[in-house]
C-alpha cells in the first residue's frame, strides 16, 4: 500500500562478517545464514504476472510456469503480493482467511507445488503479510461486529462517537474520508486506517498478537522463507484517541484536511511486534521485509531495532524519491543508508509507485536510462528488490477514463488521483495477443508498448534492457566485491557522473554512470584506494576505459575490474 545510521555496532558487524567470509565464503547466493544479504528479490503482483487458465487474471500456476525464466534472469527469491482469500476490495490487501489461497489464484496444493518447484531452482518464496487489518468479511470481524460481548469484540477498535453522527475523533483514512465507520448493529464506530472494508486489528490484545504470530508459523511450515510486512507503521493507535494536528492548510486529493498522523502511526509499540515476528523468523532462517515509509535514515534505523533484532530489510523508500537523474542526490541518499545500523535495501518501483521507466525516462532515451538505473541499484551494497517487468522496460499506463479504473483509490480520487492501475498492468511475455499474458480478456489493458518491450523479443536482442539485467545480475552473483564489498564513493564533485567502488579483500569493482545528456570523460580517483586502472567487465554504448580514464556516451554505463 501507498504509505502515505556508521555506528560502532556496524563496524563490529562488518568486521565479523568479513572474518567469516575469509574462512569460507558462501558458495551459493541462497545458502547459509543471512542468505537475504546476497539474494536478489523480485516482486510479483499475481493478478498481472501469468494467467494459466484463461480467465484474465494471473495465478499461482502461472508463476510456477515462469520459474525457469526467473532463474535464468538471476532471481533468488520472489515476493508475492497477497494471494489469500479476499473480497478483493483492495486487491488482496483485505484478507478474509490468512491460511488459504484465494480460488482466483489457485489452491493450497497449487501453492505447495509452486514452493516445491521453486525450491528445486533455489528460489525462495516471500509472502505479503497484511498485519494491520483484515477484511470486514474475515470471521474474526464478523463475530466482532455481532455484539458488544462477542468473543472477538476486542480484536478490533470499537468506540462510541463524540455525539450523534460524530466519529470518535478527526482521524482521516489514508484512502479518503473519516477513519471511522458507524455500525448500527452495536451502535459503535470501528476504526479503519484504510478502506471501511479493512477494519484495523487491535494489536494491544494479546490474543490478536498470538493469532497473527501463528499465521507466520503456518506458512513457515509450508516452506515460506519470510514475509513482506504491509503497512507496519499503522499497527497501533493512541488509546486516548487524541485528535491529529492539521499539518497545513488545504485539502488532500480526496478532499480531506491534511493531517499529521501523529497519534495513529509509528507508535513505539510497533517495535514490540516486530521483535516478536523476528524471533519467530529467526527460528526458520527467514527474512522480514518492511514497508517502511520514513522521513530520514535516523527513522529508518528504528526498524532495524537495537542489535538488529527487528526487520532485516526495511525498505528505503527515500531512494525512490530521488525522482531525477542527479548524481549528487543519489550520492547523498546512498551514503546515508550505508551509514545505517543495518543492511541496505534498495527499490526503484513497486505496485504502489509509478514505474521507474517513466519516473526517470525522458521519453527519448528510456531504454538507456532503464539500464543506467539497473546498473545503479543492482551494484550497490545491499539487497535489491526488483518489480516485475522492470527488466524489460515496462511503462506505467494509467487509465484515461474514470469508468475504466479498477483501483478504488482512483475511483474515489479521480481525476486528481488516478489510482495504481498504471503500474499493475499485465506482464509482457511476447508479441502475441495480450502480450502472452492470457488467452482471455486481461483484467487490465495491456500497454501498446508490449509489441517492442516483451520477454520474447528482448531475449533475441543483445542490446535490450532484458539482456542488460541478465548480464548485471550474473556479474552480481559471481563477483565477490559486488556481493560482499563495501561501498566507496569517488569523484564526488562530479555533478553529471556517479562513480563508486565496491571493494572486497584486495579486489574491487568500479561503477561509473553518466546521468547527463552529453558524453562525459572522467579521470577516476583510484590511487588513494590502491588501484591505478579499470578493465572493462561490461558497458553500454561506446563506454571505454584507458587506464583510470573512462569515456561514456549519454546515459552510459561502465562497470570495470580494478587493477594495480
Amino acid at each position: 500500500m501507498r504509505g502515505m545510521v556508521l555506528s560502532v555496532f556496524l563496524i563490529a558487524l562488518v568486521a565479523a562478517t568479513c572474518a567469516v567470509a575469509q574462512k569460507k565464503p558462501p558458495t551459493s547466493a541462497v545458502e547459509g545464514r543471512d542468505w537475504w544479504k546476497r539474494a536478489v528479490f523480485y516482486e510479483i503482483y499475481p493478478r498481472s504476472f501469468s494467467d494459466s487458465n484463461g480467465d484474465g487474471i494471473g495465478d499461482l500456476n502461472g508463476i510456477t510456469s515462469k520459474l525457469d525464466y526467473l532463474k535464468e534472469l538471476g532471481v533468488d527469491a520472489i515476493w508475492i503480493t497477497p494471494c489469500f482469500p479476499s473480497p478483493q476490495v483492495d486487491f488482496g490487501y483485505d484478507v478474509s482467511d490468512y491460511e488459504n489461497i484465494d480460488p482466483m489464484y489457485g489452491t493450497l496444493a497449487d501453492f505447495d507445488r509452486l514452493a516445491s518447484e521453486a525450491k528445486k531452482r533455489n528460489i525462495r518464496i516471500i509472502l505479503d503479510f497484511v498485519v494491520n487489518h483484515t477484511s470486514d468479511q474475515h470471521p474474526w470481524f464478523l463475530d466482532s461486529r455481532s455484539s458488544r460481548t462477542s468473543a472477538h469484540r476486542d480484536w478490533y477498535i470499537w468506540r462510541d462517537g463524540k455525539g450523534p453522527g460524530q466519529p470518535p475523533n478527526n482521524w482521516v483514512s489514508g484512502f479518503g474520508g473519516s477513519a471511522w465507520k458507524f455500525d448500527p448493529t452495536t451502535n459503535q464506530y470501528y476504526y479503519h486506517y484504510f478502506y471501511a472494508q479493512q477494519p484495523d486489528l487491535n494489536w494491544r490484545n494479546p490474543a490478536v498478537q498470538e493469532a497473527m504470530f501463528d499465521v507466520t508459523r503456518f506458512w513457515y511450515k509450508r516452506g515460506v522463507a519470510g514475509f513482506r510486512l504491509d503497512a507496519v507503521d499503522t499497527l497501533f493507535e493512541d488509546p486516548n484517541l487524541t485528535d491529529n494536528p492539521i499539518l497545513r492548510p488545504g485539502k488532500t486529493a480526496f478532499g480531506d484536511p491534511i493531517e499529521q498522523n501523529k497519534y495513529n502511526t509509528k507508535l513505539p509499540e510497533v517495535h514490540d511486534v516486530l521483535r516478536g515476528l523476528r524471533k519467530i523468523a529467526d527460528e526458520h532462517d527467514a527474512v522480514l521485509i518492511g514497508e517502511t515509509w520514513t522521513a530520514d535514515v535516523a527513522e529508518l534505523n528504528q526498524y532495524y531495532g537495537e542489535g538488529n533484532n527487528e526487520l532485516q530489510l526495511p525498505m528505503d523508500f527515500l531512494f525512490t524519491m530521488v525522482n531525477k537523474l542527479s548524481p549528487a542526490e543519489f550520492r547523498k541518499q546512498i551514503a546515508e543508508v550505508n551509514a545505517a545500523s543495518g543492511w541496505p535495501t534498495f527499490v526503484i518501483s513497486n505496485h504502489d509507485i509509478v514505474r521507474s521507466y517513466d519516473r526517470y525516462g525522458d521519453g527519448k532515451h528510456n531504454d538507456q536510462i532503464a539500464k543506467l538505473m539497473a546498473a545503479l541499484y543492482l551494484t550497490l551494497r545491499g539487497t535489491p528488490i526488483m518489480y516485475y517487468g522492470e527488466e524489460i522496460g515496462m511503462k506505467t499506463t494509467p487509465p484515461t477514463r474514470k469508468e475504466d479504473v479498477q483501483d478504488p483509490i482512483g475511483r474515489t480520487g479521480w481525476p486528481k488521483e488516478k489510482g495504481r492501475d498504471g503500474e499493475r498492468t499485465p506482464m509482457q511475455w511476447n508479441g502475441s495477443a495480450n502480450a502472452g499474458f492470457t488467452t482471455g480478456k486481461p483484467w487490465l489493458p495491456v500497454p501498446s508498448t508490449y509489441e517492442t518491450h516483451n520477454v520474447a523479443a528482448e531475449s533475441k536482442n543483445p542490446d535490450s534492457v532484458l539482456h542488460f539485467y541478465e548480464r548485471v545480475l550474473r556479474l552480481r552473483h559471481a563477483n565477490p566485491a559486488l556481493l560482499y564489498g563495501n561501498y566507496t564513493p569517488i569523484n564526488e564533485d562530479n555533478l553529471k557522473v556517479l562513480s563508486y567502488l565496491r571493494l572486497y579483500r584486495n579486489r574491487g569493482v568500479v561503477v561509473v554512470l553518466n546521468m547527463a545528456t552529453t558524453p562525459q570523460k572522467v579521470a577516476l580517483d583510484l590511487e588513494p584506494h590502491g588501484f591505478t586502472s579499470a578493465k572493462k567487465l561490461f558497458s553500454t554504448g561506446i563506454s571505454a576505459a584507458h587506464g583510470s580514464e573512462v569515456s561514456l556516451p549519454p546515459y552510459g554505463v561502465f562497470i570495470g575490474e580494478l587493477g594495480k
